[in-house]
């Protein structure tokens, strides 16, 4: 699939990620082609399903959410719907990943205090086993992998 993006489209997709608001003329400047060319770029990669969205990075500490937990997730027998639609609208889940070997879930819980974790998770308890770890620092997050 990445056969398909040129290295124009790649440095494209580079600095929109690190520098999501730069016009495209700025683009186009630093990847020697016009602002509409980029955009014309920028269609044609979604287009193509490379792109499929653009968004903006929060600070979670400005909104209150100052812990994050990774949570493991294991539903009792006969539980695993119940226990999905549970994860799904618990909205301070704001990710989740089907997973294997013991666990089937795990997923990534927003907490304004570690208090608000027995709230959250005590109506899993019934359904699934759960192992929380508190996230401590992060080493990187959400990077490109390699364009090329």
């Amino acid at each position: 699939m990445s056969k398909d993006l040129d290295q124009t489209d790649r440095r494209i997709v580079e600095i929109l990620e690190s520098q999501g608001r730069t016009s495209l003329a700025d683009i186009g400047k630093e990847v020697g082609l016009t602002g509409p060319a980029v955009g014309e770029r920028l269609r044609g990669l979604q287009d193509r399903g490379f792109i499929v969205g653009f968004g903006a990075r929060l600070d979670l500490r400005q909104l209150g959410y100052t812990i994050q937990a990774l949570v493991r997730i294991k539903p009792r027998s006969g539980q695993l719907h119940t226990v999905e639609n549970m994860i799904r609208e618990e909205m301070r889940f704001v990710s989740c990943d089907r997973v294997t070997g013991d666990d089937c879930y795990v997923a990534r819980l927003l907490l304004r205090d570690v208090a608000e974790l027995d709230d959250i998770l005590l109506p899993f308890h019934d359904r699934a086993e759960t192992n929380t770890s508190i996230v401590k620092s992060f080493v990187f997050e959400n990077r490109l992998p390699p364009l090329d």
